[in-house]
């Protein structure tokens, strides 16, 4: 059990964060970003609830899985009493990207203990990830990396999960005539056209959507399996690419003893 001190330090360490500018400019750059991830948030928690679930089960689910896409992704399956197994293979893949993410985010977080580093996974996100990059494309440690991504990812937390919960207590209020499912594309569009910013991203996300679109006859949504296979391939691939012409840097030359005179 953690003693009083313990406490004290943790608040001290949650207080130095929040109060640092970088923790500021964390929030700043994800404000343009939070009526799009809340919209998302809104339409998730609202198709949790109308493909069947139960209030407490969507909202435990939106508070422990975190994962927009991949509940998106189930709730189809869901539905229509998929096998367990396409369930989890489906949330598994859809979620595949966050494995990149952390094996580029290990340069700068890898010093961090393990408690921080699991808390920081859980926290981590599409918009999180790209904003952060932008920031700081140079993989180096600074010392106002940490406080700018707990800017970034509360903002992000809030945005989605308030949003969500609402629309999981409010979906039976909620009339289809709305139309939130429309809705919800538009959000995704506005966050998807965010994240794309170079050449390889613009070339997944084209191959993704072919994907989808030349298996969307496969049953029980596996074309978006396919999509997201697809995507990652391509994404690994130009990676590997561009680090294979990367020059590597020069070996430091060992100085030589003097020879005795």
């Amino acid at each position: 059990m953690p003693t009083t001190s313990a406490w004290v330090q943790a608040w001290q360490a949650l207080r130095a964060t929040v109060v640092h500018p970088a923790y500021r400019r964390g929030v700043a750059d994800m404000g343009s970003a939070a009526v799009g991830v809340g919209a998302w948030g809104l339409v998730t928690g609202v198709a949790m609830v109308k493909s069947g679930m139960s209030v407490p089960l969507a909202i435990i689910m939106s508070l422990l899985v975190y994962a927009g896409s991949a509940q998106l992704a189930v709730m189809p399956l869901l539905a229509v009493g998929a096998p367990l197994w396409v369930v989890w293979l489906t949330a598994a893949c859809v979620n595949l990207r966050f494995v990149i993410f952390s094996s580029l985010w290990r340069s700068y977080f890898q010093h961090l203990p393990l408690r921080q580093r699991l808390a920081i996974g859980y926290f981590s996100g599409d918009v999180i990830f790209v904003a952060f990059m932008k920031r700081y494309p140079q993989p180096q440690v600074q010392a106002e990396q940490v406080p700018y991504f707990w800017g970034a990812a509360s903002t992000n937390w809030i945005a989605w999960q308030v949003p969500s919960i609402a629309g999981i207590l409010l979906a039976n209020v909620v009339p289809l005539s709305w139309g939130l499912g429309f809705a919800g594309v538009l959000a995704l569009l506005g966050i998807l056209l965010s994240m794309l910013f170079d050449r390889a991203t613009w070339l997944a996300a084209g191959v993704a959507a072919t994907a989808a679109i030349a298996a969307f006859a496969l049953p029980l949504k596996l074309n978006i399996l396919v999509a997201i296979a697809a995507a990652v391939a391509v994404g690994l691939g130009m990676e590997a690419l561009e680090r294979s012409r990367t020059p590597l840097p020069p070996p430091a030359k060992v100085p030589q003893p003097e020879e005795p005179q």
